[in-house]
């Protein structure tokens, strides 16, 4: 999996991301150039967070998850066709790191005839966690008990995390985890 920055950004949903990955449901990929697209876009709707704290979140980020970062990928971006070309460096990583699916939010810029020629398949935050519903349901569910267990300033329940993964855009995954 590629995650593109645009769901790496909410904080939530970054978090149950990384934790699924963690879990060892997938291996989760990313660039620094999605990292710096994600820090950009912190920081221009969160001014108040700092320069400092946003290359602590970076650094956290990739500690997380083992050979996360793709490296390499550069060389296959001009040769790459999207509608959005500020978006071939995701394809690229995608292809260099052998993922099958780029989680995004922006399914329009991933069109499913660009990306069948490399095996790439582009999902919303949603239907991937759904899909990591489908396969290990309390993987998932204990990711947000994790989630809602880290919370603790001020403390947050487990429909808390639901709620605000569902203003996230994560409807249909959290009313399959609230069935579990």
């Amino acid at each position: 999996m590629v995650y593109d920055a645009n769901v790496l950004y909410p904080n939530t949903l970054r978090d149950l991301l990384i934790r699924i990955a963690q879990s060892g449901l997938v291996q989760a990929k990313w660039t620094n150039e999605i990292l710096d697209e994600m820090a950009t876009a912190i920081g221009r709707t969160r001014p108040d967070i700092s320069p400092e704290k946003l290359t602590r979140l970076r650094s956290l980020m990739n500690a997380a998850i083992r050979d996360v970062l793709v490296f390499g990928y550069e060389p296959l971006i001009e040769g790459l066709k999207l509608p959005d070309p500020g978006d071939r460096h995701v394809l690229a990583a995608a292809i260099k790191a052998g993922a099958q699916v780029i989680v995004t939010r922006n399914l329009k810029d991933f069109p499913a005839a660009d990306l069948e020629p490399w095996g790439v398949e582009a999902k919303t935050p949603d239907a991937f966690v759904l899909d990591q519903v489908g396969i290990r349901g309390q993987a998932v569910a204990a990711s947000i008990q994790q989630i809602a267990d880290s919370r603790t300033n001020p403390p947050e329940s487990v429909d808390d995390i639901l709620r605000q993964l569902e203003r996230n855009g994560l409807v249909e995954s959290t009313a399959a985890l609230r069935t579990l």
